[in-house]
């Protein structure tokens, strides 16, 4: 399976033109590739057939989640097809001040695990919670203060902020300033005299501004 997810992502970077979407792809690729070489050499089958039956099988890491908030809860929103046919002690969740772990043992002969580090804020352990309904989980986090959440994780906001701080410059005319210069440089005669003349009424117009007016 793994093999197979490597495959995937391989074909989807010779098709990725976008930077970050390569960087993304990248990085899935490696850990990929940790992961099939970290894997135990295979078991014997009968030991292979009894742990299937008891542990579900292999794992599976689930990426795909919807989340939702209230004052008091964040909830996190993991659809698994047939998951309320399970016992309930399959559905395992282990909640820590700032991360939780999801363990869902043997649905349809695999295991699904999801981990969250680094939670944007504390948690309370004793107030969360998972519920369990039709083809869904619902993990309830519950918050320590009741405030708004801006994203699930520190990590989230930290790529949110480099993200911003790319398009945003500290000097509101930095912009334009970079636009000025590129058409200057790719400008003809007639453009570059425009800009020039542009830019000296401008200084000339500071320059009177900065003067006080007692001189």
């Amino acid at each position: 399976q793994l093999q197979k997810d490597l495959e995937e992502v391989k074909e989807l970077l010779t098709k990725a033109t976008r930077k970050r979407v390569r960087d993304v792809l990248l990085a899935e690729k490696q850990k990929l590739e940790l992961e099939i070489k970290n894997q135990p050499p295979p078991k014997p089958k009968d030991v292979a057939e009894e742990e299937k039956s008891s542990l579900g099988g292999y794992t599976v890491k689930i990426n795909n989640y919807g989340w939702d908030q209230s004052d008091k809860f964040v909830k996190i929103y993991i659809s698994l097809n047939g998951v309320q046919k399970l016992p309930a002690e399959n559905v395992q969740v282990n909640f820590t001040e700032r991360s939780f772990d999801l363990l869902v043992k043997n649905l349809n002969g695999k295991n699904y695990t999801m981990t969250f580090n680094n939670l944007l804020k504390p948690i309370s352990v004793e107030g969360s919670s998972r519920k369990i309904k039709t083809d869904m989980i619902l993990v309830m986090c519950k918050k320590k203060r009741e405030e708004k959440w801006d994203c699930l994780t520190q990590v989230e906001k930290e790529s949110k902020e480099k993200e911003k701080a790319a398009y945003d410059t500290t000097d509101p005319s930095e912009g334009l300033m970079n636009i000025l210069k590129k058409m200057y440089a790719e400008g003809d005669d007639e453009m570059k005299r425009t800009i020039n003349k542009a830019w000296v009424e401008s200084r000339e117009k500071q320059y009177k501004g900065d003067i006080p007016m007692d001189i």
